[in-house]
């Protein structure tokens, strides 16, 4: 780390987001972490910018604080040395366990970084949650005073489930952990990896009921996306472009002026989940009030996505932007306000599925909708499909049963 070199840019820095209208508060922060930086590095004696947020590991426990510093941190490291300027969207980031695991465990997760990149066509986010898994099962481990693979037993691999009663429920949890040992196994001829493997307990796989939109929560939602004229134009448009079409939050943020074909009445994208095309009508209602936002509402910007940040530097949403404006949306519709309630654009997707599945509409046509590449995508609705359901439904009448079982009901 070239504290010269730090000390001449990071003013630079300073300029560039003062005349870029930068908040005054982000630009304060950045300011007073490159001016800390500088200030203790003759106590530290840092040699990189990672042996800075080793020490604020060892100095901060609160986790709000370790990530504003990995923040800043990285703005700092990524101008300096790179000289890329902040686009602040490492704000939607979430911190990971990877910073804190020890060399050795750090090695493993490299290795299986580098097998996705090589052998695997979908992008590396695509993998990213088996990462997080790993990297939690790691640091559960550390806790327990294990820092190599070879120390692992199968005593410390049942205490990690024993002492989280979530984690000893969660499938997906376990199985994506054992997944990354089985990939990273021929790296390590010991047979170590197939040794942790088989000290994870089994799980039996289990899928939460989904907290799905009722026909009021509908209407509700409806009327303030088509009538609300204190909502923005961005968050009608996007509220509209989900209820009516079913796109992931992923593709929203991504949806550029050249996929949209206003002549045909048409949407044409390529998913960011799957990479495949797919193919999906403009409404009019939808169509108007996107328009609306193009014409009068979005910033003048460069960028070729649709739908940007409200806020300097103008940027494409990522999905905690589309989040948020979901939640205002079903704030101004006086729905889902407890902390408890399932929120997010999701429910809007499900809703649409729900619904084509109830008016008769043929599965695979659904699953072409809603950009599934597997049938099997299609089985999380199905339970929500209550007309067919009760179509299912076997009578009782033959079983002797109190007429009081039923008061009330």
């Amino acid at each position: 780390m070239d504290l010269l070199e730090l000390k001449t840019k990071y003013p630079l820095l300073i300029s560039y987001m003062e005349d870029h209208n930068y908040s005054r508060q982000y630009i304060r922060h950045i300011k007073n972490e490159s001016l800390w930086i500088l200030r203790e590095s003759e106590n530290y004696h840092w040699k990189t910018y990672d042996d800075v947020y080793q020490t604020c590991v060892e100095k901060y426990t609160n986790k709000h604080t370790l990530n504003y510093k990995r923040n800043m941190l990285l703005v700092i490291k990524l101008f300096v040395l790179e000289s890329v300027v902040p686009d602040g969207s490492i704000h939607a980031h979430k911190s990971s366990y990877y910073d804190g695991l020890c060399a050795e465990f750090k090695n493993l997760i490299d290795v299986y970084r580098s097998v996705i990149k090589s052998n695997y066509a979908e992008p590396y986010h695509y993998h990213k949650s088996y990462e997080c898994s790993v990297c939690s099962f790691l640091s559960r481990l550390q806790k327990q005073g294990v820092f190599s693979l070879e120390c692992i037993t199968e005593k410390n691999v049942i205490d990690i489930f024993i002492n989280d009663t979530k984690l000893s429920q969660s499938y997906h949890f376990k199985r994506e952990t054992a997944c990354v040992f089985k990939i990273c196994a021929p790296f390590y001829p010991s047979g170590i990896c197939s040794k942790i493997s088989s000290y994870l307990p089994e799980a039996r796989k289990t899928r939460r009921n989904t907290q799905y939109l009722t026909k009021e929560e509908v209407e509700k939602i409806k009327f303030v996306l088509e009538n609300d004229p204190s909502l923005s134009l961005q968050n009608r448009a996007i509220g509209l472009l989900v209820f009516y079409t079913g796109l992931r939050c992923c593709d929203i943020g991504a949806l550029t002026f050249d996929q949209i074909d206003w002549e045909s009445d048409l949407i044409r994208i390529i998913q960011q989940k799957t990479g495949m095309p797919l193919v999906l009508p403009l409404r009019a209602i939808v169509g108007n009030a996107i328009f609306d936002y193009i014409t009068k509402q979005r910033p003048n910007s460069s960028e070729n996505t649709v739908f940007l940040t409200v806020k300097v530097p103008y940027r494409r949403l990522q999905s905690p932007n589309l989040y948020t404006i979901c939640v205002t949306i079903m704030k101004k519709a006086n729905i889902r306000n407890r902390p408890c309630d399932k929120k997010g654009f999701h429910l809007f997707r499900h809703h649409l599925a729900t619904s084509l599945l109830e008016n008769g509409v043929e599965q695979p046509i659904i699953s072409r909708t809603m950009g599934h590449q597997s049938p099997e995508s299609l089985d999380t609705y199905l339970g929500a499909d209550f007309i067919h359901l009760k179509e299912c439904a076997l009578s009782i009448k033959c079983f002797p049963i109190k007429e009081e079982v039923f008061n009330g009901i």
